[in-house]
């Protein structure tokens, strides 16, 4: 063969080509790109739904700190009055009030404090005795003062709590230095402060000591005749004594 039946040689290579594969997988298209969505919410529940939340730790409500502050209070005048200053005990107290002794303590501290505190609020009652002597002439000041202290003692719901605090005063001298300190701070200056007298307190002390004492005959001790006496009677045999403290020469 001569050169020129020769098929002319091609100096560039021809691109190689493929059969398309009918089962092979086509290109994947790509996925499109959407924005982050929001993790959905759950809507919180309305004000009024009728599930009670979940009770929170701590301190109580007020309303019921002020019920067990008073049922601790209760229970103290009536174990100081049944048992006296020395038998009461902190533990006694709270059994009776149906509390733990550390919530005692939490709203009292000291068992002295629990029994000050049970004294005032027991004692309130004669506070007013200053004013129901500024309501008449100094000549009737031996009467209403006795009759307004009689009065209080023979009312039940003040008699006991104060049968607690003179049985205690008498057997105990810390709970005595609370009962001095109560009502020489809320009574018996008071009452001298209305005395135009150089020894108005000593003599507020004397119509004291004199009233007291008969409390203690008729409530505490109960000497008779003197316990079973009518009211009345005793304030008019009493009455000239306490005058004469108050007002004599």
């Amino acid at each position: 063969m001569t050169d020129a039946h020769r098929a002319p040689r091609s100096h560039g290579r021809s691109p190689r080509t493929t059969s398309a594969d009918p089962s092979a997988p086509g290109p994947t298209a790509p996925t499109p790109v959407t924005p982050d969505e929001p993790t959905p919410v759950t809507p919180a529940a309305p004000s009024d739904s009728p599930t009670a939340p979940a009770r929170r730790r701590g301190r109580p409500p007020r309303t019921e700190s002020a019920d067990t502050r008073d049922r601790i209070l209760a229970a103290a005048r009536e174990q100081f009055s049944e048992r006296g200053y020395d038998k009461t005990s902190v533990r006694g107290i709270a059994k009776s009030a149906g509390v733990d002794p550390a919530l005692v303590h939490h709203y009292f501290g000291t068992k002295e404090q629990i029994f000050e505190a049970a004294i005032e609020v027991a004692f309130a009652p004669t506070l007013d005795a200053p004013a129901a002597l500024a309501e008449g002439p100094m000549e009737g000041l031996g009467e209403r003062l006795a009759r307004f202290f009689f009065g209080v003692w023979e009312n039940p719901a003040t008699r006991t709590p104060l049968l607690a605090i003179l049985r205690s005063a008498v057997n105990n001298e810390t709970a005595a230095a609370v009962f001095r300190r109560l009502v020489a701070a809320q009574v018996l200056r008071r009452i001298a402060a209305q005395l135009d007298l150089p020894d108005a307190e000593l003599r507020a002390e004397l119509a004291a000591a004199q009233l007291v004492g008969c409390a203690m005959l008729r409530y505490v001790i109960k000497v008779e005749p003197l316990a079973s006496a009518d009211v009345e009677q005793l304030v008019a045999r009493v009455a000239p004594v306490v005058q004469g403290h108050l007002t004599g020469p």
